[in-house]
């Protein structure tokens, strides 16, 4: 299960709403998804944001769901799953070619992050949707189904496995995107990694996500050998974007530094971000 959780609800109560609403008052927005693109950024700096916005999301700080959206260097990240013998490169190896090497927090095996991946880090209160860490999961896979099938790219799930997958012949098939998340408080963090137009070059030193004789596709090949167009990687961005925003019934609001906005001022001062940096 590419999944972990350390702590469990608070069971804080829920106060009955109140009567005699004054009609004066403005009426509620719709919940919004927070959008964070930050474009190739080093691993270590992706995962301190995610901490920080997990704990902010906690706290309340943060008071709306978030999406960091980022692209990674080449990265073997080892979660805590992760067997003996599924890293093919010892550490100096992996240093040598200018592969980082990190332990993490998330469930699952081992997984690569290289340019050309769109990595979606969602920051998602459960507790304004579904405590259900497996429910959460499968909105996941879902996102990103969806998201493909805007490019008439067809992919779904294989049973008893995470991720999203195309092709139905055991033997043949392709993982396209993997999934390992982590929560506290009912608060999540990593997320996705999907292969839009990367080389896959750096999961030969791994078994990717520990599973034996498994084949990695990219989208930029499905299409081409499914006769497709070539969706651009922001073209797959955005549709990601706005099927997560979908399938968590939240509006999708990106944050710009040049729309001067006073939200982005309030997201920023939570994740300890200067305001260019989400620009």
């Amino acid at each position: 299960m590419e999944v972990t959780n350390q702590v469990l609800s608070s069971g804080t109560t829920v106060p009955e709403p109140e009567t005699g609403t004054d009609i004066s008052a403005p009426a509620a927005r719709d919940p919004q998804l927070f959008v964070l693109e930050l474009g190739l950024t080093p691993y270590d700096e992706a995962w301190a944001l995610q901490k920080r916005a997990a704990a902010a999301r906690v706290s309340g700080e943060l008071t709306e769901d978030l999406l960091i959206v980022v692209q990674h260097p080449p990265v073997v990240t080892l979660g805590r799953s992760t067997k003996p013998g599924h890293l093919l490169a010892t550490p100096e190896r992996l240093e040598a070619l200018g592969i980082a090497l990190r332990d993490v927090e998330r469930g699952g095996d081992v997984t690569i992050h290289e340019p050309g991946q769109l990595v979606a880090y969602p920051i998602i209160d459960l507790k304004r949707h579904r405590k259900d860490l497996h429910w959460y999961l499968r909105q996941i896979e879902e996102g990103v189904i969806r998201a493909l099938g805007t490019f008439g790219l067809e992919c779904g799930r294989v049973p008893g496995l995470t991720g999203v997958w195309r092709g139905d012949d055991p033997i043949s098939r392709r993982k396209l995107a993997s999934i390992g998340v982590h929560a506290r408080d009912w608060v999540t963090w990593h997320g996705v990694a999907l292969n839009v137009c990367n080389d896959l070059s750096t999961f030969d030193f791994t078994v990717p996500c520990g599973i034996d004789g498994v084949s990695m596709g990219t989208v930029a090949r499905e299409c081409a050998s499914a006769g497709l167009p070539t969706p651009s990687y922001d073209d797959v961005e955005g549709a990601v974007v706005a099927a997560f925003a979908d399938v968590f019934a939240l509006v999708p609001r990106t944050l710009s530094a040049g729309d001067n906005d006073p939200e982005l001022q309030t997201v920023c001062a939570a994740l300890q971000i200067p305001t260019a940096h989400a620009a």
